[in-house]
């Protein structure tokens, strides 16, 4: 029986093994050397593997230069390609971009009058390149500088410049100005071009400007973009009939692809009016294309010299009114000669325009009988709702309200383009169709390749440093296995010689183990005995290991220093790496031990009673 007041057997063994380990100190002093002998190489081979990678990682690669992805020729991209690609898993940012002509911009020191030309280019929320090289987001009135530019002109952040946009409409030349605060000026590495980095608000307007158009709140003057007219088809009426060989002449060159006879029912219903008895009707048009004013003009000028009526119509806009009712509205511009020779009164409107405007004159209606004359409220679907409100200005002959056909043209235009309608001005604007590129950035450079893969599906054309990026991982890659086959040998190494060191202690403490289970001790007690003595010594070794690491990688360090950045490190090991190189050895001791540990519990008590 264990006396009152003694030691559990179990708290007993880590300080008898302790106190083994001092007694054999220079058995134990050898052990831990070997041990740290072969753990130090592994730990100083691990911390140039993480800290070369690293290096090169930030330096080459993570540096956010090295993550973007630019077109490599100028297209356009629809708005629904941004929202589509924003989406793709390991995007970090995107934001469209404009012509490389229209952005070049003049930039003027708001005290020293100094000017320069600089490159104008789009930013937003999350923009790595700023963000990562010590700037922040620009907000309206607001732009951030490369270094280059901040050198050329002499500012920093907090300074005030003055940003002119330039243009020439026939012989005159127009300028914009606008005052901007510099919010911040990127670090050196960020690029070493001459940059202006703004929201892309202002860099679309700059665009616009250039081209001819203004920018009301800005307060830049200039024409509003107007859009164009799309139709399905045309009506021609000839009081005389097309002899086949006219036939044919009529669609070439015009941009028609087929001419049938029509229907004159069909006819009703597409312009609102009867077709008179002594006309001949013919449906002139593309099938699976649209209409434009210029294929109307062309066609026009094929027919000069009969009495001829062009009309064009829509087909494929589906109208509702504001109760939401679908309506069916038919097209009809015609001109006093025109409306004479169809036997009719001509609209107030008068004849086809070819343009979206003015608007008043588009949003104007003629009603049946017997619907009210107080107007008629509009909502036409398409990339963008359109919602207006036509005036009443006649009565029409037919069933269905009749209005100017370049209403339906704009309509028409507005299922494959944004439009937007001013009520207030009753102006149809268009909205921008797309862009000329991007600026793409991948969250890592491991996510660089996969992108670049799937822009290359669509055809793209692009610049990006994949290959730089794929020599690093192949380095990496490299590197790792390296590291993992000398890992091996040595790991073997020291578990050799742990393993044989145990065994052999056991074996020399033959005697004194059996004393011990003569004293009380059971097997399961001295089956500890060899696993302490391995804990022991493992930590110890790392204790010795991780001081050699320490000494050899600040020389390394302090020997490369004038090769490294701030804060870069050839050699160094993040703690959760030295965690689990603590983690492997301890367990690895313990896996050692077993084998001793087991030889222990195979001692019999006889023998220490024989040997005495």
């Amino acid at each position: 029986m264990r006396p009152t007041g003694s030691a559990h057997p179990v708290k007993l063994i880590p300080g008898l093994a302790a106190s083994h380990l001092r007694h054999d100190w220079i058995l134990t002093l050898c052990l831990v050397v070997a041990l740290a002998a072969v753990i130090a190489p592994l730990l100083v081979l691990m911390g140039l593997k993480s800290g070369t990678i690293e290096t090169l990682r930030e330096r080459l690669v993570e540096d956010p230069v090295y993550r973007e992805i630019r077109p490599a020729h100028t297209r356009e991209f629809a708005p629904e390609w941004f929202e589509q690609v924003a989406r793709w898993p390991g995007v970090d940012f995107l934001t469209p971009t404009i012509l490389p002509l229209s952005s070049v911009v003049q930039v003027v020191h708001s005290q020293g009058g100094r000017v320069e030309l600089f490159d104008l280019i789009p930013t937003g929320p999350g923009d790595p390149l700023l963000l990562e090289n010590g700037a922040r987001i620009p907000s309206e009135g607001q732009v951030v500088l490369s270094a280059e530019a901040a050198r050329r002109m002499g500012v920093s952040a907090g300074d005030d410049l003055q940003v002119r946009v330039t243009r020439t409409r026939g012989t005159r030349t127009e300028e914009a100005r606008e005052i901007f605060e510099v919010l911040s000026v990127l670090d050196a590495r960020a690029g070493s071009l001459p940059r202006v980095y703004a929201p892309l608000d202002l860099v679309v307007d700059v665009e616009a400007f250039k081209e001819g158009y203004g920018a009301s709140a800005r307060g830049w003057p200039g024409d509003t973009p107007e859009p164009f007219l799309s139709f399905d088809g045309a009506i021609l009426l000839l009081e005389e009939p097309l002899d086949p060989i006219a036939r044919t002449g009529l669609i070439i060159n015009t941009g028609f692809a087929r001419l049938s006879d029509a229907d004159p029912a069909r006819v009703r219903d597409r312009i609102g009016v009867p077709v008179p008895a002594g006309l001949t009707a013919y449906d002139v048009f593309t099938p699976g294309s649209t209409v434009t004013v210029s294929n109307l003009r062309a066609i026009e000028q094929k027919l000069r010299g009969r009495q001829a009526v062009v009309l064009p119509y829509v087909d494929q806009v589906a109208l509702t009114d504001d109760q939401d009712r679908e309506i069916a509205v038919a097209g009809l511009s015609l001109s006093p000669r025109q409306a004479q020779l169809l036997e009719i009164t001509a609209p107030p409107w008068g004849g086809f325009s070819g343009r979206a405007a003015p608007g008043d004159r588009l949003a104007s209606v003629m009603l049946p009988t017997g619907m009210d004359a107080a107007g008629l409220g509009v909502v036409s679907p398409g990339v963008q709702t359109l919602r207006l409100s036509l005036e009443g200005v006649g009565t029409a002959d037919g069933a269905h309200p009749v209005v100017p056909v370049e209403l339906l043209g704009v309509l028409r235009t507005g299922m494959q383009r944004a439009l937007t309608y001013r009520a207030d001005t009753h102006t149809f604007e268009m909205a921008r169709g797309g862009y000329r590129g991007f600026r793409l950035y991948a969250r890592s450079i491991d996510d660089v390749p996969e992108l670049a893969a799937r822009l290359r599906e669509q055809g793209l054309e692009f610049v990006a440093q994949v290959e730089a990026i794929e020599r690093i991982q192949v380095l990496d890659e490299g590197l790792g296995r390296l590291f993992w086959l000398i890992a091996l040998l040595g790991i073997s190494g020291g578990t050799a010689v742990l393993v044989a060191s145990l065994y052999a202690a056991v074996e020399r403490l033959r005697r004194d183990l059996g004393v011990l289970r003569l004293l009380g001790l059971s097997r399961r007690h001295v089956f500890f005995f060899p696993v302490a003595q391995g804990l022991m010594m493992a930590g110890l070794g790392l204790v010795a290991a991780l001081a050699g690491y320490a000494s050899l990688a600040w020389a390394i360090n302090r020997t490369f220093a004038s090769e490294l950045a701030p804060g870069e490190r050839f050699c160094t090991l993040p703690g959760e790496q030295i965690l689990m190189a603590i983690a492997a050895t301890l367990a690895l001791a313990v896996l050692a031990s077993l084998v001793a540990a087991w030889r222990a519990t195979r001692i019999d008590p006889a023998e220490a009673i024989r040997e005495h």
